[in-house]
């Protein structure tokens, strides 16, 4: 995601506060709150379709900057098939910061095994959007037991050259530059920081509409209002970094190494955060990987191509239920490697 903007960037540890409104819901989606020791989450539901009952769980990662709502059309596609949940991470959405203030990659993986451990619903199938796949990886790493499968759009792993449109994100972490980026961009009106937002996230902003524009700018506004935001970008945001310079067995490309899970990668042809060069190495790198190119996609391939994504996803559980039958025709990604075209 891209640095953020508001009218104060401090850097300086804002006072706790929660969120003073609800999460905007979809139809058939509810929210709650979920308080452990020193932790407050909000978690997003889907109900089931009819005749659901009984489905296995899911849970849903957002990545730097996103929400729990960024799985809303995601969870809705598969809710015949999964019983989806979508958390907001410490300190985004709707869930206050974390009483310990670290919004490390493991740090963030530690609260989603929290949530795991605390409510008994794993193991589940594992999703992660950007950051959240390098959380969902770490969690996928340090406890199998959790995780029936797991899905990665556009993970944040480390790459040794990123692209020149990742680099406004990497530079928010370096101290005084989200204020000179908030000088600069002082006279950008909201619905303009969030139109270049939409810009770097999606591969066609276009198929975004008004409706959906204005939403996404007044809960950007929410978010920048709330004393907190800046710390939070700042520091995840040099979570990341931390993460991406780690060696030996902490590094996230080791750590993929070890997830037991059957993996289904996503990549976007026109992802401007994670370069699609990146898929091939990760599709060796994990042990079970099937791999889904979609051309004309950008950074959130399940806001923005849902029904490619729930087909690989569900052909993916049909060559975990059964290896020993061949490919079916037709499917999007029954092969290890498919790219996709449509919507």
């Amino acid at each position: 995601m891209p640095m953020p903007t508001t009218d104060s960037a401090q850097a300086a540890v804002a006072p706790a506060a929660v969120p003073p409104v609800g999460p905007v819901l979809a139809t058939g989606e509810t929210a709650r709150t979920v308080a452990l020791p020193g932790l407050s989450l909000t978690v997003r539901s889907h109900e089931d379709r009819a005749g659901a009952e009984g489905h296995e769980p899911a849970l849903f990662v957002h990545g730097l900057g996103g929400s729990s709502q960024n799985w809303s059309l995601l969870m809705d596609k598969l809710a015949d098939r999964v019983t989806g949940e979508a958390l907001d991470l410490p300190g985004f959405g709707h869930s206050p910061p974390p009483d310990n203030g670290d919004y490390s990659i493991a740090g963030h993986a530690r609260a989603v095994i929290r949530l795991l451990d605390a409510e008994r619903r794993g193991p589940v199938h594992l999703f992660g959007n950007s950051m959240g796949g390098a959380v969902t990886v770490k969690v996928a790493a340090a406890r199998p037991d959790l995780v029936r499968t797991l899905t990665l759009v556009s993970p944040a792993l480390p790459e040794l050259r990123p692209q020149r449109t990742a680099w406004p994100t990497g530079l928010a972490s370096v101290p005084g530059m989200p204020a000179l980026y908030v000088r600069a961009t002082r006279s950008w009106s909201i619905e303009q920081r969030t139109v270049s937002l939409m810009d770097l996230c999606y591969g066609d902003p276009s198929i975004v509409d008004g409706a959906a524009r204005e939403q996404a700018a007044e809960e950007y506004r929410r978010r920048t209002e709330l004393p907190y935001f800046w710390d939070v970008m700042i520091r995840s945001t040099r979570g990341i970094v931390n993460a991406y310079t780690l060696g030996g067995q902490h590094s996230l490309w080791r750590q993929a190494e070890k997830v037991l899970a059957p993996t289904l990668l996503v990549y976007g042809g026109r992802d401007k955060l994670v370069s699609l060069r990146m898929a091939r190495r990760a599709a060796r790198t994990f042990r079970d990987a099937r791999l889904l190119t979609i051309p004309d996609s950008g950074h959130v391939a399940m806001m923005e191509h849902p029904e490619l994504v729930s087909r690989a996803f569900r052909d993916l559980l049909y060559a975990v239920a059964d290896r020993t039958l061949p490919a079916r025709a037709g499917r999007a990604a029954t092969s290890p490697t498919t790219e996709a075209t449509g919507s």
